[in-house]
């Protein structure tokens, strides 16, 4: 990876639960500069089955549709420059990979599905970046299928929570075709609060100086408040809400509230995000919000940035994990060298997110020694396919736990069933540095270790050794023997030798 050029096009795709949005920055003097944004209210979440959990093919269509004219505007961009991610409903969704398939066909750039926390992190920094302000700060944001509440100070988050509650679910379960009754508004205010019940107490004890809301539906709930003159401009209070409310039960509906400032795309989703709102400012005891304009793919391109500047937040994930799970970090950093230096010798160019994989699979290969030596491979990939890694997307998590997963003992095919099928390939050769590497240190020895020449030719691996060098470490030729027959199990050939014996 290079460091960003003056001028260079970055992009940032989310593919949320309600809308989908495209934001498109230049790099000028080192910060990006908004160009271009397109919204697209796409309601994803609308065209999830409640009993099956597919997506239905009508709402699949009209995604698809929406991301070929994303596409058009991005087709001229490196992939390296674009990130595009999916949040709760491609989470949710049981057909969610059949279809990811169909949408970078049509976006023409990889997506990624982020977890609940990931999305989270993502939106305070972009709350953050178009936000200044010093001291402890509560934001929320309101997607179609989820709602994310961060607590940080600065630029850093500290508490970061996600829930299965957003105006297209809430919606959905409780206002039915926008009908709004005392009833059902009662309903969807006990189920929000119910939600929030396990978060509400550990919130308010951390405390924060001011509220933040982003994202659609506050944005949206604050323009209605200012044009009927129940709160300022960019603010939501507690007290506009309840002349909202009192607005809404009168009209039965959000259409027939005739609300001035009310987008008519906003009508259906309106009633369940604005019971969102208003219960969790209720829950969390807050009296006044400001709006932010700043959202989760402005926190996708900051990111992006960071990741180009080689300041990438999965760095640090991978260092904090390391220290949590009391990693021999210098024997950890001798594989990463020996495996970073193998696939250096085969694709000396490589320019795409392979070399760091291996860097970071390397550096954790040994994580589940912290929980039992027996088997800590598959303890070590358990915790990386589950965790919540700041900076990684789930798919990004499943090739580091394929990765550790087979960096040692038998050698599985379906240990990559996980990972994205198109990826499946480089992942395994991966894999088979990261073993060689490993097994290379076995003796945990900090003596240097010379630089072995390897080749690949198909299905066959050859390592070449100094003159004398294996004779000198018998141990080294018994391991690389043993890995030999793991490989050889799985349809490999390792084959190791000197330069006297060639």
């Amino acid at each position: 990876m290079t460091a960003v050029a003056e001028g260079t096009t970055l992009a940032a795709v989310d593919l949320g639960s309600n809308s989908f949005h495209m934001i498109v920055g230049r790099v000028t003097e080192g910060e990006l500069v908004i160009v271009d944004r397109i919204k697209e209210m796409v309601r994803l979440a609308g065209g999830l089955d409640p009993e099956t959990r597919d997506l239905d093919a009508e709402t699949q269509e009209r995604a698809l549709a929406c991301l070929e004219r994303f596409g058009q505007r991005l087709n001229h961009l490196p992939a390296v420059n674009v990130r595009a991610v999916g949040t709760n409903t491609l989470r949710s969704a049981r057909n969610a990979g059949a279809f990811r398939e169909r949408a970078e066909a049509a976006l023409g750039h990889r997506i990624e599905i982020v977890a609940g926390m990931e999305e989270a992190r993502l939106i305070y920094l972009g709350v953050t970046r178009s936000l200044a302000g010093e001291g402890r700060q509560l934001v929320m944001d309101i997607g179609g299928g989820s709602t994310e509440f961060i607590i940080g100070t600065g630029p850093e988050p500290e508490t970061l929570e996600s829930l299965h509650m957003g105006c297209v679910s809430t919606s959905r379960a409780h206002f039915p075709e926008g009908r709004i009754t005392e009833k059902a508004a009662d309903r969807a205010r006990r189920a929000v609060a119910s939600e929030l019940e396990p978060i509400r107490g550990r919130f308010r004890r951390q405390g924060w100086e001011r509220a933040i809301g982003a994202s659609g539906t506050i944005r949206s709930v604050a323009r209605v408040l200012a044009a009927q003159e129940w709160a300022p401009p960019e603010t939501i209070t507690a007290d506009g809400l309840k002349k909202l409310w009192k607005r809404l039960l009168k009209a039965g509906s959000a259409e027939e509230a005739k609300l001035k400032g009310l987008k008519e795309e906003r009508l259906p989703v309106f009633a369940g995000g604005a019971a969102v709102l208003t219960t969790a400012m209720e829950v969390l005891g807050i009296e006044e919000m400001e709006v932010s304009d700043g959202a989760m793919r402005e926190g996708l391109l900051q990111d992006l940035l960071g990741r180009l500047h080689h300041t990438d937040v999965r760095g640090r994930t991978v260092e904090s994990l390391c220290q949590r799970y009391h990693v021999d970090t210098e024997h950890a950093a001798r594989v990463a060298a020996t495996a970073g230096g193998l696939l250096d010798q085969l694709e000396p160019e490589a320019d795409d997110d392979r070399p760091w994989y291996l860097e970071w699979a390397a550096r954790l290969h040994e994580i589940g020694l912290d929980i039992a030596h027996s088997s800590y491979h598959k303890h070590g990939a358990y915790i990386l396919a589950n965790a919540d890694m700041a900076g990684f997307s789930r798919a990004e998590q499943a090739i580091l736990a394929a990765l550790v997963r087979a960096h040692r003992r038998k050698f599985r095919r379906d240990t990559f069933d996980t990972v994205d099928p198109a990826r499946r390939q480089d992942v395994a050769r991966l894999a088979i540095l990261l073993r060689l590497a490993a097994a290379l240190h076995r003796s945990r020895d900090d003596t240097a270790l010379p630089q072995p020449e390897v080749k690949e030719d198909g299905t066959t691996w050859t390592l070449t050794f100094p003159a004398g060098w294996l004779e000198e470490h018998p141990l080294t030729v018994t391991d690389l023997e043993t890995e030999a027959d793991f490989l050889a199990d799985a349809g490999y050939t390792l084959r190791f030798g000197d330069t006297g014996t060639g």
